[in-house]
């Protein structure tokens, strides 16, 4: 019953949200104020009658795009977590690495793509990167975070009880660290999607912004909001796994 009223709020608000746009698509009210034709403003109902009729479509692109993030999330995820622990253990290495890895997020994605594009090709080589670059710095730092934030006390215990380096890091530093891991891998998911929409921008045959490409480019913009949705679905999909994972392993949490 709690886990229902937990979901009540947002969906309500959704719903309302829904009802007012599909009045006001439907209307012509949007369309009159941003002075649009109508076929321009799809309403709801138009973007669901859209999933329906171009499923085949959509699923054999959004298969392509979820390939893409699971993939480079994982790449993300194995190079930041064990960046963290480096920098962790070095403090020669934080010093020299961590304003770098803060000044790689200055750029904005959408310059370096078209760049590993030319380097890479129009496989999924720089869809990869893209998505790597762009998850690799919430779970590093927030690895790195946690790491950090042991009780000065415990690894001075357990180095009386002759503990070493690495049975310290195993057995109370990376347990601290977990929720610390698992937020940037949640926040890191779900831009996972962006990435992944800004490499298919930039060179692909298929995926979901590739299709967004083409949709755009003859005004088919009930199939826009409808790649749109699916995209807003893996995403969701993606964090609510990872948060059911961080309940499984974080038990003490």
């Amino acid at each position: 019953m709690s886990g229902a009223r937990r979901w009540l709020a947002p969906a309500a608000v959704v719903g309302a949200l829904l009802a007012l746009w599909e009045i006001a698509a439907q209307s012509g009210a949007i369309s009159d104020a941003l002075r649009l034709e109508d076929f321009l403003v799809p309403a709801p109902s138009e973007i669901a009658s859209t999933l329906w009729q171009d499923r085949a479509v959509l699923a054999d692109n959004a298969w392509v795009t979820l390939q893409e993030v699971l993939l480079g999330f994982l790449l993300a995820l194995a190079i930041g977590l064990s960046f963290a622990v480096a920098l962790h253990l070095s403090p020669t290495l934080r010093r020299a690495f961590y304003p770098l890895i803060v000044a790689s997020q200055t750029i904005p994605i959408i310059v370096i793509a078209p760049i590993l594009v030319v380097w890479l090709g129009y496989g999924i080589g720089p869809k990869l990167a893209i998505i790597a670059l762009i998850c690799f710095f919430p779970i590093a730092v927030n690895t790195l975070d946690g790491l950090r934030s042991v009780d000065p006390d415990a690894p001075k215990m357990m180095r009386t009880l002759y503990a070493s380096r690495w049975q310290v890091l195993h057995r109370v530093e990376a347990p601290a660290a977990l929720p610390f891991a698992f937020s940037g891998a949640k926040i890191a998911v779900a831009v996972a999607v962006i990435g992944a929409v800004f490499g298919e921008w930039s060179g692909s045959n298929s995926g979901l912004g590739h299709l967004m490409l083409q949709d755009n480019a003859q005004l088919e913009t009930a199939r826009l909001f409808a790649s749109a949705t699916v995209l807003a679905v893996i995403a969701i999909a993606l964090f609510g796994l990872l948060a059911l994972a961080e309940r499984r392993v974080v038990r003490w949490q």
